[in-house]
């Protein structure tokens, strides 16, 4: 069943934070992984305003997506970010009978 990574940041270092961007569709791939929004228009309906750039990434299941990203790859990129380039929230969650 597929699975969805959902990512919500808050950029506070652009180029630090490009270091990171630049190197995770790559890795993303290696793991079955494709990007279905990243970076696009959106509108928040409800909640708060702390983020301004959302992203989202199909995976084939659940621990291919739990697999990238605790990847050595994964982590060594996402050290760009959280050395204070960005904050992020993300969740890997699995589809439903909705997605099918």
């Amino acid at each position: 069943m597929a699975a969805y990574w959902l990512a919500r940041s808050k950029i506070i270092d652009p180029i630090e934070y490009k270091k990171y961007t630049d190197l995770v569709p790559g890795i993303i791939a290696q793991y079955g992984g494709k990007v279905l929004a990243r970076g696009g228009k959106y509108q928040i309906m409800e909640g708060p305003e702390d983020f301004h750039r959302f992203v989202v990434i199909e995976f084939p299941n659940l621990e291919a997506g739990v697999k990238c990203f605790e990847s050595p790859e994964y982590v060594a990129a996402a050290a760009f970010r959280r050395s204070g380039a960005g904050f992020v929230e993300n969740v890997i969650i699995e589809g439903g009978e909705a997605t099918k």
